[in-house]
C-alpha cells in the first residue's frame, strides 16, 4: 500500500511522527504511515515555490489536457480509488464510488472554466485592463469525510489558476488523496501539485509558513479559526470551510410519501458526517407524526456493516473521538427528556458504528440541537409558526446551508430570503453543483468555493492603466 509523500514529483517516506490509519468498520490497523519532518514541510513548500515560476506562465490548453488526462486515470482506477476510501473513511462501496465519479465532473467542470480579463476605456483615451494573476504557493488542508473529493475540491482550481499547491489530507484518511497526488504528478511538472502527511503540527506549519500565499482549509470550525490566527501576521488570504448546522423546514403542504426519503438520504448522507447534510429538521405540526413514522421506516431498512460489502448502506463514524462525541451527544439529550428513534437493524460488534436515529422531544436549548453533531442522528422539532422557526433557525452561529420544503415554491423563494446562510435549498439539500458559488456565513466560513467565484479565489487582480503617450 503506497504510503509516500510527494515533493517535486518524487514519492519519498515521510521522516516525522508515525500514525496508523484504522479500519472504522473493524478496528484494523489498515497501514502504519511515517508523517513529515518540519525540514521535508519546508522542502514540499520551497518545491512549489520554485516550479511556480515555470507554471505561472503555462498555457491553458496545456492545463485543459493534463485536466482531462487526470480525470482519464483516475477513472481506470475508480474502484481501487473507491476500496481505499472504503478501508479509511468507512463509507459504503456505492458512496465510495460516487465521491469518485462526482470528483472527475468537478475536473471536467474547472478545466472548461476561462479566467475572465475585464477592458474599460476611459474619455481620455486611458485603456485600463484587469487581470487576474496567479497567487503562487497554496497550502491545502483537507478532512476525514470526504477526502477523495474535497482534495479534488482544493487542488484542481488552484492549479487551473496557475499556482502550485501543498496539500496536507487528514491524517485519518490519507491513502486516497496519496493516490490522487500520485495520478496528478504523472501529468503535471514536479513541484505543481505536493503532498506531506501527517498530524496537526504538520498542517499547523505548513498553514504558517511564510512562503504560503493562501491557506484552503476544510474542517471544524475551531482549527479554521486557528488557521485564520496562524494567517494574521503574514496577511494571508484563506478561503474556510467550516462547521454546520443546517436546518431544514418542512411545510404541511408537502407530500410525505414523496419527500420523507429525499428529506433521510440528505439528513444520513454519509452518516451524517457532511458537512451541508441536514443537522436539524422541523416539522410542521400537523404532519409531524406522519413525517416521524415514515422517516422510522427508512432507518429501519438500512443494512448497517462494513462498506466493503456490497449489502451495506450504512457506515460506520469515522473515527473514536467523533464516535465518542455523538455518543455523548445523544446521552446528554436523553438525560434531558428527549426520545430516541433508532434503527432495529443490528449492529456489528466491531467498529464505530450508531445506529441511525431521530432525537423527538427535543429543543433548542439542547447540544444536539444547537451544535453541529456530525453524526448519525438527527433531531426533528415540530413548528406551527413559520416565522417563528425562521428566527429561531437563524439563532445559531453558523451559517452554511438550509432548505425549505414545500409545494409553494413562489412563498418558499420568499422564505429563502430570509435565512441566514450562504445556500439554500429548496425541496432538495446537499446537493452542489460545481458551477454555483458555495461557501459559508457566520462561523461556517469565510471565501467560496465552486465555479467562476471559487476560481477567482484563487488569484489577485491587477490593474493596468495605458495612457496615451
Amino acid at each position: 500500500m503506497n504510503t509516500h509523500m510527494y515533493i517535486k514529483g518524487q514519492a519519498l517516506l515521510g521522516a516525522g511522527a508515525v500514525f496508523e490509519v484504522i479500519n472504522p468498520a473493524t478496528l484494523d490497523i489498515v497501514s502504519h504511515v511515517q508523517g513529515a519532518s518540519p525540514s521535508q514541510v519546508d522542502r514540499a513548500v520551497a518545491a512549489a515555490l520554485e516550479a511556480f515560476q515555470t507554471w505561472k506562465h503555462v498555457t491553458d490548453s496545456r492545463i485543459i489536457d493534463a485536466f482531462q488526462a487526470i480525470a482519464v486515470d483516475i477513472l481506470k482506477h475508480k474502484h481501487d480509488i473507491a476500496r481505499l476510501i472504503c478501508i479509511e473513511q468507512g463509507k459504503p462501496m456505492a458512496l465510495a464510488l460516487l465521491e469518485v465519479d462526482l470528483s472527475i465532473d468537478f475536473i471536467q467542470a474547472v478545466a472548461a472554466l476561462d479566467i475572465p480579463i475585464e477592458h474599460y476605456n476611459e474619455d481620455s483615451g486611458k485603456k485600463i485592463t484587469v487581470y487576474n494573476r496567479p497567487l503562487g504557493v497554496v497550502a491545502s488542508i483537507t478532512p476525514w469525510n470526504w477526502p477523495f473529493m474535497i482534495a479534488v475540491w482544493h487542488l484542481f482550481p488552484a492549479i487551473k489558476a496557475k499556482n502550485c499547491v501543498v496539500n496536507k489530507p487528514s491524517e485519518y484518511t490519507p491513502l486516497s488523496s496519496i493516490k490522487l497526488v500520485e495520478i496528478i504528478n504523472q501529468h503535471l511538472p514536479a513541484g505543481v501539485c505536493n503532498l506531506i502527511l501527517g498530524g496537526s503540527q504538520v498542517g499547523n506549519q505548513l498553514s504558517a509558513h511564510p512562503d504560503v500565499i493562501k491557506v484552503s482549509f476544510t474542517g471544524s470550525t475551531r482549527t479554521g479559526q486557528q488557521i485564520l490566527q496562524n494567517s494574521i501576521d503574514a496577511l494571508k488570504s484563506v478561503i474556510l470551510e467550516l462547521g454546520g448546522n443546517d436546518v431544514a423546514i418542512v411545510l404541511e403542504d408537502v407530500d410525505i410519501d414523496r419527500v420523507a426519503e429525499k428529506i433521510f438520504n440528505v439528513a444520513f448522507l454519509n452518516a451524517g458526517q457532511t458537512c451541508t447534510c441536514i443537522k436539524r429538521l422541523y416539522v410542521h405540526e400537523d404532519i409531524y407524526d406522519a413525517m416521524i413514522e415514515k422517516l422510522t421506516e427508512y432507518l429501519n431498512a438500512q443494512v448497517i456493516g462494513n462498506g466493503l460489502d456490497h449489502a451495506t448502506t450504512f457506515g460506520p463514524v469515522q473515527n473514536k473521538m467523533q464516535f465518542m462525541k455523538v455518543n455523548a451527544l445523544i446521552a446528554e439529550a436523553l438525560a434531558s427528556g428527549a426520545t430516541l428513534i433508532k434503527s432495529n437493524q443490528p449492529l456489528p460488534k466491531l467498529g464505530y458504528f450508531i445506529a441511525p436515529a431521530l432525537l423527538i422531544d427535543v429543543d433548542e436549548s439542547m447540544a444536539i440541537v444547537a451544535e453541529e453533531q456530525f453524526g448519525p442522528v438527527l433531531p426533528v422539532l415540530k413548528f406551527n409558526d413559520i416565522d417563528q422557526v425562521i428566527n429561531t433557525s437563524n439563532q445559531v452561529k453558523y451559517g452554511l446551508g438550509s432548505s425549505i420544503w414545500t409545494k409553494d415554491l413562489a412563498k418558499a423563494k420568499q422564505l429563502a430570503e430570509r435565512m441566514q446562510t450562504g445556500t439554500v435549498w429548496i425541496n432538495s439539500h446537499t446537493d452542489l453543483s460545481p458551477m454555483a458559488a458555495f461557501g459559508g456565513w457566520k462561523h461556517s466560513g469565510l471565501g467560496y468555493s465552486f465555479g467562476i467565484n471559487g476560481l477567482l479565489q484563487y488569484t489577485h487582480k491587477q490593474a493596468l492603466h495605458v495612457s496615451p503617450y
